[in-house]
């Protein structure tokens, strides 16, 4: 089943101004909520330990020229001007870098590529698959396509600022709540304030990650409205204070300021960075999420109302400050009216968990990403929306996520340690966005090796200075984020290694069309009512278990398709271009097979739309294949592989129709031949599917004869045959091999959903075929 495209799809993007001023509007609820609540801490994490403020001001100046020119050259210069540039069909974020490298380079991860699949219309957008112009282009192409090692180090960048992405769903939903409710202390001793805050804190985060399973597609239309007022509430409160305390802030702006900052702090100035980064927290929202608004949207609202609100919040707290010299609270609620402290607190607050949900949300949907790649076990997704795309709930994560915030918050218990892990999280996930922009840009773009250079040496610079800046302070909180992702990268390198593994036993153990042949025109067994759907990574030959299966049942059904559900290295597949049906031996065997193609940002639901997509793929491909006609498909590949591009049901204008009836008290179809192979999953659903092929004088006899078959097989029920194998370690192989694959992957496999789980299939209609897979 394909969702319906929601109201931020990409299919608006051409509309009207109003059109685009709308997602403009929205995408301050979406994107800008985590770098909204960026003014709640930097100045107060800045001055909390590495350096003070002085009464010449020197420090908080050039604290403000830093801020501001890291908020101009990184948010506006790097991600507005450019990096949105290099979106993958409109999608954006570290795999879609990683997706667009896979197809101009052929270097992708995915084990079950097709040449097929390069005939995608969004696989051959942007003239993939054309040499880059200069010499350097086409040489550094080909030494990725000839050595597997810098492609598993392309892996391996991704899998970092993906990693990243998931700590920093950890830690910013800590420190933006916390930061939020850190104004309590204004209103209250110390002593009460200690005992308030941190259980405040928690409750909040606890009911963040409880409310998740509901989605937000009921209230996410409160979002935009609350960014909105809040970016309005702190640059009014910036203008006023540099209005009442210090007109003449603006002269701060100057990179001189930066210079004599640093020049009199030395060290702990430049320690002082890894807090000053702070406020670019949530700058990669701009090109992650992307998919669900335009370039031209995301920009607009990016520099007409978050960029001039955020640096005339920072000027403001920097002007009152100036005139405030013996504070030792130097946070972003001293700044604000007596009078206003209580609003603009439940205002920081609502902003703040609008915020955290952008960036739990963005962390389901890269860990889904991880999944379609083949680099994370699989996990049960749950769709919270049947109309906004990308809407997706992970129940197994979100309870990991909330355990971790809750133990990093209740560990540091302050906003300074949280700023130093955050601060960590985002920059490795820049510097990972900056190296495969690089890449992009020779690669993709066709451009000469110096823009790159260019590209990479310029905010490269500037992101390693904060990285370093970070990472010096691994005591002190930085270790967070790269113990998680080192957690994280070792359990999707394992989970990767042995799927890899897995499918090449799968490969080398596959049955010969001549061994299906030998068995007879009959295939020498007993065909029992019904369609068996065995479920198979494999997209050519016949699984091992199908063999195994056949051996020890003697018996299997009418009709049998090999089915095979993958991802592409694409955003999405559009309907028409979703199945690829073929036959497997000759016409009377009755065997078909019909690989579902998905990109790594579409969303299957095995259900009962999908199964009916699924016989009107292999109807239209009988109906086609019997008239000749070419309009709807395209043959790709020969002899036994070929195969056959068959969209879904609502493409075919003229195609076969479904209606239902409501069934009750049905008993089990063909009871007795099941019965004789000890088992049967076949069974009639409650509600009875009839296809109506339209009549084609252009049918032959045969063809007919096929159709009529089929159609009486799935109205006599469908069975689900899985797979079920037990990976193991060859004997003689090393001890790290066997530590990964016995141990490592087998934990992750007994922990991670089933397939009968992954696809919602029915328990009764279901068999699995257990395997033992030495690789």
């Amino acid at each position: 089943m394909d969702l319906v495209p929601g109201v931020y799809q990409n299919h608006v993007k051409t509309e009207s101004w109003r059109t685009v001023l709308t997602l403009a509007y929205q995408s301050l609820g979406v994107v800008y909520g985590d770098l909204s609540t960026s003014p709640l801490y930097v100045y107060r994490n800045t001055f909390a330990e590495d350096i003070e403020h002085s009464d010449g001001n020197e420090e908080i100046y050039g604290v403000l020229s830093f801020v501001f020119w890291t908020l101009t050259l990184v948010p506006l210069l790097k991600y507005v001007f450019i990096v949105l540039r290099a979106d993958d069909n409109g999608e954006g974020g570290t795999f879609a870098l990683y997706s667009l490298l896979c197809r101009h380079a052929r270097v992708s991860s995915l084990p079950n590529c097709q040449l097929a699949d390069e005939e995608l219309s969004e696989y051959k957008k942007d003239s993939v698959g054309l040499a880059p112009k200069t010499g350097f282009g086409s040489s550094l192409k080909s030494t990725l396509e000839k050595h597997r090692v810098l492609q598993r180090f392309l892996l391996v960048l991704a899998l970092v600022g993906a990693c990243m992405v998931i700590g920093d769903g950890v830690l910013s939903p800590a420190i933006s709540v916390f930061s939020a409710v850190s104004g309590l202390e204004l209103s209250m001793s110390k002593e009460q304030h200690k005992y308030v805050e941190l259980p405040v804190v928690c409750i909040i985060l606890i009911g963040l990650f409880a409310l998740q399973h509901y989605g937000t597609h009921r209230v996410g239309f409160l979002f935009a409205p609350i960014v909105l007022t809040w970016l309005l509430c702190i640059s009014a409160i910036g203008i006023y204070n540099i209005y009442w305390w210090d007109p003449h802030v603006y002269r701060a702006l100057s990179p001189h300021y930066m210079y004599h900052f640093l020049r009199k702090t030395e060290k702990e100035g430049w320690m002082s960075l890894g807090s000053i980064l702070l406020c670019i927290t949530g700058s990669e929202a701009m090109f992650a999420d992307l998919g669900h608004f335009s370039q031209l949207s995301i920009k607009i609202a990016f520099t007409a109302v978050v960029y001039p609100s955020l640096i005339l919040a920072y000027m403001g707290q920097a002007a009152y400050l100036s005139e405030h010299h013996d504070m030792e609270n130097i946070g972003f609620y001293v700044s604000v009216p007596g009078k206003l402290r209580c609003p603009v607190l439940v205002i920081a607050v609502l902003v703040a968990v609008v915020g955290s949900q952008a960036i739990i949300t963005g962390t389901f949907s890269i860990i889904k990403q991880c999944s379609a790649l083949g680099c994370f076990p699989k996990v049960k997704i749950v769709h919270t929306s049947s109309k906004i795309h990308g809407q997706i709930y992970i129940p197994e994560i979100n309870w990991i996520l909330m355990l971790l915030c809750l133990a990093v918050t209740l560990g540091f218990r302050d906003t300074k340690g949280l700023g130093n892990a955050s601060g960590l999280a985002v920059i490795t996930v820049m510097l990972v966005t900056t190296c495969l922009m690089s890449l992009v840009i020779v690669l993709c773009w066709r451009c000469n090796i110096f823009f790159a250079i260019c590209f990479v040496f310029f905010f490269g610079t500037i992101e390693a200075l904060y990285f370093s800046a970070s990472l010096i302070k691994f005591l002190e909180g930085a270790w967070v984020p790269i113990a998680l992702s080192a957690i994280f990268m070792i359990a999707m390198h394992v989970w990767h290694y042995g799927t890899i593994k897995k499918y090449e036993f799968d490969v080398q153990n596959k049955v010969s069309i001549n061994w299906l042949l030998s068995l007879g025109p009959s295939l020498g067994i007993v065909r029992v009512r019904g369609i068996g759907l065995i479920h198979t990574e494999l997209v050519s030959g016949i699984p091992a278990i199908f063999s195994h299966f056949v051996t020890n049942l003697l018996a299997f059904h009418q009709v049998l398709i090999f089915l095979c559900i993958k991802y592409v290295p694409v955003p999405h597949v559009k309907p028409e271009e979703r199945f690829l049906v073929g036959r497997v031996g000759p016409k009377e065997c009755r065997l078909y097979r019909c690989i579902v193609r998905y990109g790594y940002r579409d969303i299957h639901k095995d259900d009962i739309d999908f199964e009916n997509d699924l016989v009107c793929s292999i109807v239209e491909f009988i109906r086609f294949g019997s008239t000749g006609s070419n309009k709807t498909i395209e043959e790709l590949g020969k002899d036994e592989d070929k195969m056959t591009v068959v969209g879904s049901c609502s493409t075919h204008a003229n195609g076969i129709q479904i209606c239902g009836d409501d069934v009750s008290n049905v008993e089990p179809v063909g009871s007795s031949e099941l019965r004789e192979i000890n088992s049967s999953p076949v069974i009639k659903p409650q509600k009875r599917v009839r296809f109506i092929v339209p009549e084609s004088p252009k049918i032959d006899a045969s063809a007919g004869e096929e159709l009529q078959e089929l159609m009486e097989a799935r109205e006599a029920g469908i069975a689900y045959i899985l797979g079920h194998s037990y990976v193991k370690a060859k004997h003689g192989s090393s001890t790290f091999k066997k530590l990964v694959i016995d141990y490592g992957y087998e934990f992750l496999r007994r922990n991670s959903r089933a397939s009968t789980y992954a696809f919602s299939l029915p328990h009764a209609c279901t068999l699995e075929v257990g395997m033992v897979c030495q690789v």
